[in-house]
């Protein structure tokens, strides 16, 4: 047996003055009566339990991949606060709507990069907005065509379902771009966040936006768009119920995943009921209190097995056991930012020792993505070639082996012709796949006081590439 919340028993020293009266006798039965039903009240409060295995329960999950236009011509203010506030607010409440759902976020301008992988924790997706700086997205210009093609690239439905939020971008036509969604199965839906009147656009320097021969510039919408949207049997709207309800009648059930359901025996249940039969024996004047007191603790509180979970995960990754380690890691279900960044980071670690490199990195940007560490970072940074510096490491291995036979050949030989030397002759070793996640060897971190997720200045570089004439990209 357990108790899960043990920090109850500290109200256990409210009964140290009892303790100190001299003459025991002077107290009531009543006054032990009291005292009694307190004691079974705190232990109801600890929550006495007993373990059982975990249960896995399987969820079945569709996909949705949110493309984000974030060019300077969302900063326009037809609509409030901004197309691009507008666009985030939408996206916290899509997010939010649907916990059975796959989400990924792609930003794009004249270039598309990915922002969040595909996820089912909402929580990643609240926090990756919290960390864009819109001010640091410089191309005015955008371009549908390589958020689609990305978008076509990370999920593996056949019909996975992109919602774009745009004013539209700059094309007059999108011919191109919807038999390229319809061939890759893709069911584009567009909300449009933009209006026919549209809106000036200012320059950092406060002044209004002007093309080049000096006519201010106004952003409209571009219901060209919309053709995309027909072409692929999605929706073309500017309501977020419509949307919504779109997403819901689109929605498949390709992906499936497991998740481990805590089941523990409760015993305060028995606790509570000794108390109230206590505090009946005691007190028959307060019979008519008894139907409250009974509501008011009757009311049973999930257990909360995070850091007995996390402590056993943890001595599994220092044992070795880097499977066992992350099966549990993974297991583990919270709705702090800070404990699920850390829980990620240790993710990325165990699959880092599995040789998993491609799923450590996710896990590793999961985890900068909620809250930013370091650790993390530097991880991440450590295997982005660690195949490459694998296969390095064997060439070099390979040439080292030759190079130390030429040697022998060539002493041997000289020591045959009478000839000798002194020199020593060393080289570096070579940082091969020995070397991979060495950050890693530590035990799994947990510290919960670093700063929040932002994006990284190689991401912004990315979104700001220009990919085509921004001349005229209004």
């Amino acid at each position: 047996m357990i108790f899960l919340t043990p920090e109850y028993f500290w109200l256990l020293i409210l009964l140290v003055p009892v303790f100190l009266v001299k003459n025991h006798k002077e107290i009531s039965i009543v006054s032990f009566g009291y005292m009694l039903t307190f004691i079974l009240l705190v232990l109801a409060l600890s929550r006495p339990v007993i373990e059982q295995e975990p249960v896995k329960s399987e969820q079945v999950l569709s996909d949705v991949i949110v493309a984000v236009d974030l060019s300077y011509s969302m900063s326009a203010r037809d609509i409030k606060p901004s197309r691009l506030g507008k666009a985030k607010e939408l996206l916290k409440k899509l997010v939010k709507s649907d916990a059975n759902t796959r989400y990924a976020v792609v930003g794009f301008t004249t270039n598309a990069i990915v922002l969040s992988p595909l996820t089912e924790d909402s929580e990643l997706l609240l926090h990756l907005y919290d960390g864009l700086n819109e001010n640091l997205v410089m191309t005015k210009g955008s371009s549908i065509m390589p958020a689609l093609e990305l978008a076509a690239k990370m999920s593996k439905s056949k019909t996975p379902s992109v919602v774009i939020f745009s004013d539209g971008a700059d094309e007059l036509s999108y011919e191109a771009e919807a038999r390229f969604a319809k061939e890759r199965g893709l069911v584009v839906n567009t909300l449009m966040l933009g209006t026919t009147l549209g809106d000036t656009l200012q320059a950092k320097d406060g002044e209004l936006v002007k093309d080049e021969v000096g006519d201010i510039v106004v952003s409209r919408e571009n219901d060209a768009i919309e053709i995309i949207s027909e072409f692929t049997d999605g929706v073309y709207t500017k309501s977020y119920e419509v949307l919504l309800d779109a997403l819901r009648e689109q929605k498949n059930t390709e992906y499936k995943t497991q998740t481990m359901v805590m089941q523990n025996m409760e015993f305060f249940y028995y606790a509570v009921a000794l108390a109230i039969l206590v505090f009946l024996v005691s007190v028959t004047t307060l019979k008519k209190y008894v139907l409250a007191f009974l509501l008011l603790l009757g009311v049973s509180v999930e257990a909360n097995e995070t850091w007995e979970y996390f402590h056993r995960a943890s001595q599994e990754y220092k044992s070795g056991e880097y499977e066992k380690a992350l099966d549990d890691f993974k297991s583990i279900k919270s709705s702090n930012a800070k404990l699920k960044s850390v829980l990620y980071y240790n993710i990325g670690n165990s699959y880092v020792r599995l040789k998993e490199f491609k799923k450590a990195r996710e896990a590793y940007l999961k985890s900068l993505t909620l809250e930013y560490s370091l650790e993390a970072d530097e991880n991440m940074r450590y295997i982005a070639d660690a195949e490459e510096q694998m296969q390095m490491s064997t060439g070099q291995e390979k040439a080292k082996k030759k190079s130390a036979i030429a040697k022998k050949r060539e002493n041997s030989k000289k020591q045959e012709e009478g000839a000798g030397s002194n020199m020593k002759v060393s080289a570096p070793a070579s940082s091969g796949s020995e070397d991979i996640g060495k950050k890693t060897k530590s035990d799994p971190m947990l510290n919960l006081n670093k700063g929040n997720a932002k994006l990284s200045s190689k991401q912004y570089e990315l979104i700001n590439k220009r990919g085509s004439n921004e001349t005229k990209p209004w």
